[in-house]
């Protein structure tokens, strides 16, 4: 073999193909159709869940960050990249890769965070050049799938003078009540029903994320929601009020995704 042709063959064996680097992933661990990951890097760790949250960077005002709280399905992504590339190498190339695809960049901070929207998905990069996190959400309403029965709630609010009414949904922001909230008040209805001289008190609560008057005129909008809502269906007036608490009651951690996730709720109290 002249030196020529031992000297290509040790180039092509120097460079790892890109099937040899998605041979080191980790086990399960697959790209998103979305984004192709920087070439030559490695899935470290993956993860995906049917329904998470997640507060996205999307400005810097008097440099405080401002965030969005979004949920709905998330994906997720630890990428190691190939020796010798810089941060803002990777952070351009990812850059360029989620404009081309029709992503409007809605924040950034070069070299270290992108955030980055088309329609309903988002996407998150945080760049430090030798590794790279990617998160995806794909915003969208949770699918309600444990509800209290009426009995339970009944049982609850004769032991202890109030429940909280998990899986009634509203809107981001609005007090508009999503379809999935039907079966959880259709409980109240029928616990409601089953006792004609029940009355109670239905308060509306709130996370600490937002300004406190909004949060207070939030809570009494939802509360008076729910209040219509079973007017509607036949109950009487009398026999409901509605109140609004804000975020002044929570029930669990605000600092945490779970707490705020706890204390967005609707209570019965007993009259």
């Amino acid at each position: 073999m002249n030196k020529a042709a031992l000297l290509v063959l040790c180039l092509v064996i120097a460079v790892p193909s890109a099937r040899a680097f998605a041979d080191d992933d980790a086990e399960g661990c697959k790209d998103s159709p979305l984004i192709t990951r920087m070439p030559g890097s490695v899935v470290h760790s993956c993860d995906k869940k049917e329904f998470d949250q997640r507060d996205i960077v999307v400005g810097n005002k008097n440099g405080e960050d401002q965030n969005k709280h979004i949920e709905g399905a998330v994906e997720y992504w630890d990428y190691g990249t190939r020796e010798g590339v810089s941060d803002i190498q990777v952070f351009r190339n990812l850059e360029t890769a989620l404009r081309t695809g029709g992503f409007q960049i809605v924040y950034e901070n070069s070299p270290g965070y992108i955030s980055a929207r088309k329609g309903n998905t988002w996407i998150v990069i945080e760049n430090s050049g030798s590794y790279y996190y990617q998160t995806i959400i794909s915003e969208q309403a949770m699918k309600q799938e444990v509800t209290a029965d009426a009995s339970s709630l009944k049982d609850e609010l004769d032991k202890t003078g109030h429940v909280a009414v998990y899986g009634i949904l509203f809107d981001t922001a609005k007090a508009t009540l999503q379809p999935a909230s039907d079966e959880p008040l259709s409980q109240v209805l029928q616990m409601l029903q089953g006792d004609d001289s029940l009355k109670v008190m239905i308060e509306g609560h709130t996370d600490n994320v937002g300004s406190a008057p909004a949060n207070q005129a939030l809570s009494e909008k939802r509360a008076q929601a729910v209040r219509d809502w079973l007017i509607s269906k036949g109950i009487a007036a009398d026999r409901l009020l509605a109140r609004g608490f804000g975020s002044s009651k929570p029930v669990a951690d605000n600092s945490t995704e779970e707490g705020r996730a706890k204390n967005r709720r609707v209570e019965l109290v007993k009259l």
